[in-house]
């Protein structure tokens, strides 16, 4: 590559920096301005007629009415009906849209709706900014979401939260799968792992776990450790002041979010 190209490469990532950043502080500075939010996921190719889509639509509304601030991916199927549950009851319906080249239409049930790019920044979104993660059936990209909120748990990466996974007879066998390959045959897992997460057949049951986690009623893998913050700041040897410590101890004391 000669001089000139390299020069044009170098300009090009810059600004491809620039536009990355610009999408998490247009994130950040919508987010910020709604309710606690819970995130739900699940496939964008079930249909209005599909029993989890009817009960996608029942989980949208109930946390609306709860209070919560309903975050979707914003397309068809699962994310529609949670988005037009909260949205008939005048709930704050959040859709996180990602420009695709196929599948994705932003659905019409949303009263806040933001455009990513980047799927990366669109997933620290539903991170940060969720108190609770309800996962329905769906593909590769709501087992991607699935996974990604586990292993930051799990690394203590987040402030550990509920996540619920809807519909025993379509989750079972990724779970037995776990069970008896990660945990037993390979010990990739810890048994303690199995308490991050929750699985039901019951939208009342979901909701009610989120809503006693948000209210402090439920801790949520109850076998990890937690940091708590020293709100005392720290005073270094040239008397200047330093961030926040953080301690590391079991319990039921949460850490800040790294995110």
């Amino acid at each position: 590559m000669d001089t000139e190209a390299r020069k044009e490469t170098l300009a090009l990532e810059s600004w491809r920096a620039l536009r990355i950043l610009s999408e998490f502080v247009d994130g950040v500075e919508t987010m910020s301005k709604h309710p606690p939010g819970v995130a739900v996921f699940g496939s964008a190719r079930l249909k209005p007629d599909h029993p989890s889509y009817k009960d996608a639509e029942r989980c949208g509304r109930m946390l609306a009415e709860k209070g919560f601030s309903v975050i979707t991916g914003g397309g068809p199927g699962i994310m529609e009906a949670v988005n037009k549950g909260a949205f008939e009851v005048k709930g704050t319906s959040i859709g996180l849209n990602i420009v695709l080249p196929m599948e994705q239409r932003p659905n019409p049930f949303q009263s806040v709706d933001i455009e990513f790019r980047y799927f990366f920044v669109r997933k620290v979104m539903f991170v940060k900014y969720a108190r609770g993660f309800i996962i329905f059936p769906g593909g590769f990209g709501t087992m991607d979401e699935l996974f990604e909120a586990l292993t930051l748990i799990q690394t203590l990466k987040i402030v550990p939260f509920p996540v619920v996974l809807v519909g025993t007879k379509f989750w079972e066998g990724l779970i037995d799968w776990m069970k008896k390959t990660l945990r037993d045959e390979y010990a990739t897992i810890s048994p303690g792992d199995f308490d991050m997460f929750s699985i039901t057949d019951s939208v009342d049951e979901a909701v009610r776990i989120v809503w006693e986690a948000h209210i402090g009623q439920r801790v949520v893998a109850p076998s990890l450790p937690r940091f708590e913050r020293d709100d005392e700041e720290r005073v270094s040897g040239d008397g200047t002041r330093g961030g926040p410590r953080h301690r590391r101890r079991s319990g039921d004391a949460w850490h800040e979010s790294a995110i």
